[in-house]
């Protein structure tokens, strides 16, 4: 058993998901049993194993939390049930520093299982990095030290050095330290330590909610009382603090920090709308909706693929239209050479593109995103009564398109891709209470049916007028008119509209709000 399974500990990083590591992110995804915990960004699980069973053991703050022999046991546990190949252990920033990583090392090697060590970027560097301060810097600091913040600064025997920190070291990186920052100032004055110093305490670094406070040894725990600063948070101690003011990066250009947005989209679809939402500083939350499957028959498809030559057009409404057809008709032993003697007719500029890496320039692209912009656009390309159009797209759509079309003498054929179903992704009970607490400031919507399936999620927990009075103030962002009108239908008030009916056009539309 100990020779054939294996458990990573990862470091998970300080929380930008964009710091993981590709050897922690392959691990991730071949691994049969993820165990994570509080600090490790929740954005990492997007790269498990869609069948890999996922173990929550977090540690938040100072309430009630899973204990470490209990984390260890659940490790072992699983490192040893039947089938099981490989255990990803997530943990935030390094599994060695502070992580409690060499703990559960020690346990997995007095139990005979194999393990490895995926190091992370450790918050005590990524975190002031990210405020604009170097923990070194030629002429003010060639030493630097990390410190637990959760030893008691006042006992009588301690494992610290606190004389030898305050005059010895010139950066000190204080973890988990927040409670007993009154306590480590006071005694880094009482051994020595200009009362002067710069202080900078840094929450949540990395991520779009990070918080700095920057002050002095003597001023600051005062300070961060009055702005009720919590944790989790570094405590950085240095005259490399004062940098800030001079190297302060994170915030600059970012139009949407502060913003806590959700995003609906499908979970294969959802990083597009967030990785351009968080590149602008806002924190996302994904809610799932819609699940992408394939259509319950490919019995029209199949047959319009052996009949190709015969269509005139190929009209596609959707990205997952383009990566449906084309992999059913790689499937069928054919390629885009099979296309050569059609016209292609893509809905809008993200579904071209999706076409590009097919190797298909787009004959058309309407102006307008949306089925009547795609006919009038067909309409001035040339197509004519007698052409035959085979329309990829999703089991259940709109019919004006199709409709359309064939008022205008069109043989059209309709031929199903992909179907969209409702994503029960067990996440609304947290964000009814995100939206309870009003932490939620905008809810993003890319189609009608991510509209129509998030309100049934919402209705699975509270009724539909509860959920409407807890949206009460909270921005609904809009792709498009259809969308829109979806989200009216349902008693939504539609705060703001893409002009662009794309994913960059709800991101720019989000932008100029604010």
């Amino acid at each position: 058993m100990g020779k054939d399974v294996c458990v990573y500990l990862i470091g998970g990083g300080p929380g930008d998901p964009g710091l993981f590591t590709l050897k922690g992110k392959q691990c991730l995804e071949e691994a049969d049993v993820v165990i994570y915990d509080y600090l490790a960004s929740g954005r990492l699980l997007r790269y498990a194993n869609p069948d890999a069973e996922l173990i929550f053991v977090g540690k938040k703050g100072f309430t009630q939390h899973v204990t470490q022999d209990e984390i260890n046991k659940i490790i072992i546990e699983k490192a040893q049930q039947e089938g099981v190949k490989k255990v990803a252990r997530l943990k935030g920033g390094d599994p060695f520093v502070f992580g409690r990583g060499g703990e559960e090392a020690l346990a997995l090697k007095e139990n005979g299982i194999h393990f490895e060590v995926v190091p992370g970027v450790t918050a005590g560097v990524a975190a002031p990095a990210y405020a604009g301060i170097p923990v070194t810097h030629r002429g003010i600091a060639s030493s630097v030290a990390f410190i637990t913040g959760h030893e008691d600064p006042t006992k009588d025997e301690s494992a610290i050095d606190w004389a030898y920190l305050a005059k010895g070291v010139d950066t000190l990186c204080f973890y988990m330290g927040i409670k007993a920052l009154p306590l480590i100032a006071e005694r880094l004055i009482s051994e020595g330590r200009d009362a002067n110093t710069a202080v900078a305490l840094v929450r949540w670094g990395t991520t779009p909610s990070q918080e700095i406070l920057v002050s002095t040894l003597d001023k600051v725990a005062e300070e961060a009382a009055a702005k009720k600063f919590k944790a989790p948070a570094i405590i950085l101690v240095g005259d490399v603090a004062q940098l800030r003011e001079k190297l302060h990066w994170f915030e600059d250009k970012k139009t949407l920090l502060g913003q806590h947005i959700v995003v609906t989209r499908s979970r294969t679809q959802a990083s597009a709308l967030t990785d351009q939402l968080e590149a602008k500083g806002a924190e996302v939350f994904e809610f799932p909706t819609i699940q992408i499957t394939p259509p319950s028959s490919f019995a029209s498809l199949d047959a319009a693929i052996d009949e190709l030559d015969e269509f005139n057009w190929l009209i596609f409404t959707s990205v997952n239209g383009v990566s449906g057809f084309f992999e059913r008709l790689a499937q069928s032993g054919k390629d885009s050479r099979a296309l050569g003697g059609m016209q292609i007719a893509a809905i809008g500029p993200s579904t071209a593109e999706s076409l590009s890496k097919w190797g298909i320039a787009a004959d058309v692209i309407p102006s307008e995103y949306k089925a009547e912009g795609v006919l009038e656009s067909l309409q001035e390309a040339g197509i004519k009564a007698g052409d035959k159009a085979l329309l990829a797209r999703a089991a259940v759509a709109r019919d004006i398109l199709p409709e359309g079309l064939k008022a205008a003498g069109i043989d059209v054929v309709v031929a199903p891709v992909y179907e969209t179903r409702i994503d029960s992704n067990g996440k609304a009970k947290e964000l009814l209470e995100l939206l309870e607490n009003k932490e939620i400031n905008t809810v993003t919507f890319a189609s009608s049916s991510t509209v129509e399936n998030f309100m049934l999620l919402l209705e699975q927990e509270v009724s539909k007028q509860e959920a409407l009075e807890l949206l009460e103030g909270t921005c609904i962002a809009s792709i498009g008119p259809i969308t829109s009108q979806t989200a009216r239908d349902l008693g939504l008030n539609v705060a703001l509209e893409a002009i662009e009916y794309t994913i960059p056009g709800l991101v720019e539309a989000l932008e100029k709000q604010q």
